[in-house]
């Protein structure tokens, strides 16, 4: 009787095209919706049910980080966009292909950061706009930027966990 080999296939490495527009598209996808929330929504008010019983609408700025960290610092969080984004475009520079998992990882944190950068870089107010609202439980109000930014984390944790990083047998 073989042996049956349960590994999942590797998916195939993602180029820099692929990578850099799927970052383009977070980035125009974050962006539209921020924008349709601000010519949309009440500011600070309830904006309606999106996902019953998970998440709903609700319009605020945070001119902070995540979990409203660093509140008040909006140019250092600024440059710091800008040069994380300098760095991952850097990064997919520097190879033609990028593993699957990795790729993806820069791609969303490419995505999220531009997102989230534009927001602190366009006046009049330079705050990122958050709209999206856990019902179950109390959690900071968040948007899409800030979840490509986390899956990003997740798709690193994968490239991490997979078996590509093994060493050849000597």
């Amino acid at each position: 009787m073989s042996r049956v080999d349960r590994r999942m296939p590797v998916p195939n490495p993602l180029n820099r095209r692929s990578i850099l527009m799927i970052s383009l598209l977070i980035v125009l996808i974050d962006q539209g919706s921020k924008t349709w929330v601000r010519a949309h929504l009440p500011f600070q008010q309830d904006g309606g049910v999106l996902i019953p019983g998970l998440l709903r609408l609700h319009w605020t700025v945070n001119d902070g980080a995540a979990f409203s960290l660093f509140s008040g610092a909006t140019a250092p969080l600024g440059l710091l966009s800008f040069l994380v984004g300098i760095g991952i475009v850097f990064w997919i520079s520097k190879n033609r292909h990028q593993p699957f998992w990795q790729g993806l990882a820069l791609a969303l944190l490419l995505g999220g950061t531009i997102g989230n950068g534009i927001d602190r870089w366009s006046p009049p107010l330079h705050v990122v706009t958050d709209f999206l609202k856990l019902v179950p439980f109390s959690f900071p109000i968040f948007n899409g930027a800030d979840v490509a930014i986390n899956l990003a984390v997740a798709c690193f944790a994968i490239d991490a966990l997979t078996q590509r990083h093994e060493q050849p047998p000597r």
